[in-house]
């Protein structure tokens, strides 16, 4: 994967989590999900009463934030 593939990988992620929070009502957003929205396996209950509105798993937000643009 070259430069720009990455870039245009970065920029459409960051895109589909802007307008996924925009659809959100604010107070769902505060809630955690259950299961991950990207590999679909369960958040543990520690991650998601630690971190208010978690939507990844551990492994996947990392993942996630390796390729996000800031």
């Amino acid at each position: 994967m070259d430069e720009i593939d990455a870039a245009q990988k970065a920029e459409r992620l960051f895109r589909e989590g802007a307008l996924a929070s925009m659809r959100r009502p604010k107070a769902a957003a505060r809630e955690s999900l259950t299961h991950c929205v990207d590999c679909g396996e369960e958040i543990p209950e520690k991650r998601r009463l630690a971190i208010q509105g978690c939507r990844r798993c551990r492994e996947c937000q990392e993942e996630f934030d390796k390729e996000a643009p800031w």
